[in-house]
């Protein structure tokens, strides 16, 4: 079942959460002054292409958790670490560290996973950067944590259940994707990451589809 721990004392950044907020920081500062690390730690499609110095470009193994410390911008950073920071303090808190991280890093891959298979359909070739993936994941724990807490939406200023917000967004990116609409956002990799949440959250509760025989 999902790891409830005792509770302890509150932290504003519990350990898991601080320190992806420092090494996004850190990688994004990074990435300014090494734009060439995108060639290795972004993820790129199955198969190679010429890069820009003439090497080859293509995915590697561990590009399935490094493309989630890179950012397109400053804005994409701060929108994702923002999240991060709001959804994923709380989780951790109630869950404990060690769960929270296998958690994310599972949303992290689910994510990579899914894009990888939609770039293949679509007989395209580009890189995924942003740790959208593993915060999508987040927002959909705690949605299913505490679905009656409210939130407050930017755009339009207005409360809403925690259970309903994901469900907005979760309909709102099947619809961008499906659509083609903002196509420069990975949006089947965001549902990616919801579901493989998901699918860890019932695996843990012993429900289907991974029921265990006694849960």
């Amino acid at each position: 079942m999902i790891p409830r721990p005792r509770p302890g004392p509150y932290r504003a950044l519990p350990p898991a959460v601080l320190t992806l907020l420092i090494v996004n920081l850190l990688m994004f500062g990074l990435q300014a002054q090494a734009p060439a690390l995108v060639l290795d730690f972004a993820l790129w499609p199955l198969g190679s292409v010429p890069g820009p110095g003439g090497e080859p470009v293509g995915f590697a193994l561990w590009q399935l958790v490094s493309y989630s410390f890179l950012h397109g911008s400053l804005t994409h950073l701060f929108f994702n670490l923002f999240a991060l920071w709001m959804f994923g303090v709380q989780i951790e808190v109630v869950w404990g560290t060690r769960a929270f991280v296998f958690y994310y890093i599972n949303c992290v891959i689910g994510a990579a996973l899914v894009q990888l298979v939609v770039i293949a359909s679509q007989g395209t070739f580009y890189p995924t950067i942003g740790a959208s993936g593993g915060v999508f994941g987040v927002l959909l724990a705690f949605g299913l944590m505490f679905p009656n807490r409210p939130i407050m939406l930017l755009f339009p200023p207005i409360p809403m259940k925690a259970k309903y917000f994901v469900l907005l967004y979760g309909v709102l990116e099947l619809t961008l994707g499906v659509s083609g609409a903002q196509s420069q956002v990975a949006h089947f990799a965001h549902l990616g990451g919801m579901l493989f949440g998901f699918l860890l959250i019932r695996y843990w509760l012993g429900r289907f589809p991974f029921s265990r025989a006694g849960s």
